[in-house]
């Protein structure tokens, strides 16, 4: 069950234990590469606040992004800013959010994000709690996806085998850890199965290991979309 009220204190965790770890960077240090492709720690945290903006519209009722030009022109803008400017902006656009997400609302309305993408107002919290402690992992700060709580690591692969599921271009497959069992892909031919700890298979899900370590009995390890 979603419990967005639940989620928003998580989120108010998490960003604070990222802030705390952060704030032990330098501005050479947040200027160096992240561990997304392409990325400063700046962009990293840049996103982190353009994107609480962007819930913050959608739970008020506008559109995410004025345009996908737009959002990437946003985070190139202010990448390149002090590290004190960086982490002040990640404190206020998130508070923000948190003020937003206390206004009595129906969190059972259908909101759309980006690409077309719809979801219901309830997951908005997580969906932020993702980006958080995702991009925390990317600032390649010391904080690692086997620092998640299980909890967390448990939703985010059952959130990520929903995303991918009925997808004709991800072969059907049968995701097993200690903590539970996923389905997703497509539906034609017999499901892969791919086990292994919990923390590497979320890592292969969101594109942020390759899979090395999971085992998938002999098959090939099934292709997955970008994010």
């Amino acid at each position: 069950m979603i419990d967005p009220v639940r989620d928003l204190v998580s989120v108010h965790k998490a960003t604070e234990r990222l802030l705390g770890a952060a704030a032990g960077l330098d501005d050479a240090a947040c200027a160096e590469p992240s561990r997304l492709p392409g990325w400063s720690r700046g962009h990293v945290l840049a996103h982190l606040s353009r994107n609480a903006d962007a819930l913050v519209n959608i739970l008020e009722g506008r559109p995410m992004y004025v345009s996908a030009e737009a959002r990437e022109a946003d985070i190139e803008r202010d990448a390149p800013r002090p590290l004190g400017v960086q982490l002040a902006d990640v404190r206020k656009t998130t508070a923000r959010f948190q003020a937003a997400g206390a206004v009595p609302a129906d969190w059972s309305r259908t909101v759309e994000l980006r690409n077309g993408v719809t979801d219901a107002a309830a997951r908005i919290p997580f969906r932020r709690l993702i980006e958080v402690e995702l991009h925390h992992v990317d600032l390649g700060i010391g904080y690692e996806l086997e620092d998640l709580s299980e909890e967390f690591t448990g939703r985010e692969i059952a959130f990520l085998a929903q995303r991918f599921s009925g997808r004709a271009d991800v072969p059907p497959t049968r995701i097993v850890a200690d903590s539970g069992e996923w389905r997703t892909g497509g539906e034609d031919g017999a499901p892969v199965t791919v086990s292994g700890a919990a923390p590497a298979l979320l890592g292969w899900l969101a594109g942020r290991r390759d899979g090395a370590d999971l085992d998938t009995a002999g098959a090939l390890l099934p292709p997955l979309p970008p994010l």
